[in-house]
C-alpha cells in the first residue's frame, strides 16, 4: 500500500498531469478489488476515481483505457470517462470520472439494452488486435475467422495450460478436457458474428451513476460470440431479471444458449481456479463431466 505522503505525491502530479492544479480537498481509499489500490479524490475543480499498482503488468493501464474508449465510441452503453494514464515511483495509475449513483428500477433495462446494442457493433474477425489482461493474466489475441478455434486456442487452452503448470488439474480431468477441446463443434455455433464483448462482465464490473444510469468497468475487451458474454454474467448473479428480457428484446439468444451456457462458463472457472485456487475446481468437473462423461 502507498504511505500517505508518498500517495499525496502521485495525485498531485497525476492531477497537475491532466492541467488540474487546483488544491486537493479530500481523498481516500475505496473498495475496488483485490488487484489495485482505488480511492476517491476531490479537488477544488473536480471529483475523480483513481487506480494505481505497484509495479503493473506492461500496458496494463493503457489496455483497461484502450478497452473503455473502444465501448465508449460505440454509442451504446456508458463508461467512465479516462483523464489520465502515468506512473510514478514505480506505482502506475489511471485517472478516471467518479461515477456514484443509485440503481432505479430502470436500470437493469437500460443495462440491458446498451449491451444487446454494444454486441452488435461487429469486428473484422474473432478475437483483438492487442494482447490484453483478464484480472492480471495475459491474454494473447489475434484476429482469425473462426469463433470455434478461437475460442480453443485463445481461451481454453491457455488457461488449461496454466493450470495444469500449476498441478491445479487432476490427469483424470486433463484427458476430458483434451477431449472436450476437439468435440467444440458439437455444441459452438460455426455462423455467429464477432460482436465487441466486455470480456469480464461479472456483477461487480458495472455500476450505477447518476439516475441510475449504468456504466461499465473494468473490461477485458475482444469480438466473440454474444452469448459468451451472457453466460458469464449468469455464472455469479449481480444482474437484475429486466437487463434479460431488455437483452433479447434488442438481440435474442439462440434456441440452443442453454446446451452450451455452461461450456461458455467453463473459462470464467478455469480463469478463477487460475487466480483464487482449487476450490472452482468441482464446478469445472462437472461441466466437464456433462459434455464428454
Amino acid at each position: 500500500m502507498i504511505e500517505v505522503c508518498g500517495m499525496q505525491k502521485l495525485l498531485i502530479k497525476a492531477l497537475k498531469n491532466i492541467g488540474d492544479q487546483s488544491r486537493i480537498i479530500e481523498y481516500r481509499r475505496v473498495p475496488g478489488g483485490d488487484i489495485n489500490e482505488s480511492y476517491y479524490v476531490r479537488s477544488q475543480k473536480h471529483t475523480y476515481f483513481i487506480k494505481c499498482k505497484k509495479h503493473p503488468p506492461q500496458k496494463f493501464f493503457q489496455l483497461e483505457a484502450l478497452g473503455l474508449e473502444k465501448i465508449r465510441k460505440t454509442n451504446s452503453i456508458a463508461t467512465p470517462q479516462i483523464y489520465g494514464i502515468g506512473e510514478r515511483d514505480g506505482y502506475g495509475y489511471l485517472m478516471m470520472e467518479w461515477i456514484h449513483g443509485k440503481k432505479t428500477g430502470q436500470t437493469g433495462e437500460w443495462l440491458g439494452r446498451g449491451l444487446a446494442e454494444m454486441h452488435k457493433h461487429k469486428g473484422p474477425g474473432f478475437g483483438f488486435q492487442e494482447d490484453n489482461y483478464i484480472g492480471l493474466l495475459p491474454q494473447k489475441n489475434s484476429y482469425i475467422s473462426s469463433w470455434i478455434d478461437y475460442y480453443r486456442e485463445f481461451r481454453l487452452e491457455p488457461q488449461i495450460t496454466l493450470a495444469v503448470q500449476k498441478e491445479l488439474l487432476p490427469t483424470s480431468t486433463q484427458k476430458k478436457l483434451d477431449k472436450l477441446l476437439t468435440h467444440l463443434d458439437q455444441w459452438l455455433p460455426k455462423d455467429c458474428i464477432p460482436s465487441l464483448l466486455h470480456g469480464d462482465l461479472w456483477g461487480g464490473n458495472w455500476l450505477p451513476g447518476y439516475n441510475g444510469k449504468p456504466y461499465l468497468i473494468d473490461p477485458a475487451i475482444f469480438y466473440g460470440h454474444h452469448e459468451f458474454e451472457i453466460a458469464f454474467t449468469e455464472l455469479f448473479g449481480g444482474f437484475p431479471s429486466n437487463f434479460y428480457e431488455s437483452y433479447q428484446e434488442v438481440f435474442p439468444l439462440s434456441p440452443n444458449y442453454e446446451e452450451r451456457k455452461a461450456l461458455y462458463q467453463l473459462f470464467y472457472l478455469l480463469v478463477h481456479l487460475n487466480l483464487f485456487g482449487i476450490s472452482y475446481l468441482s464446478s469445472i468437473e462437472n461441466i466437464v463431466t456433462r459434455y464428454v462423461g
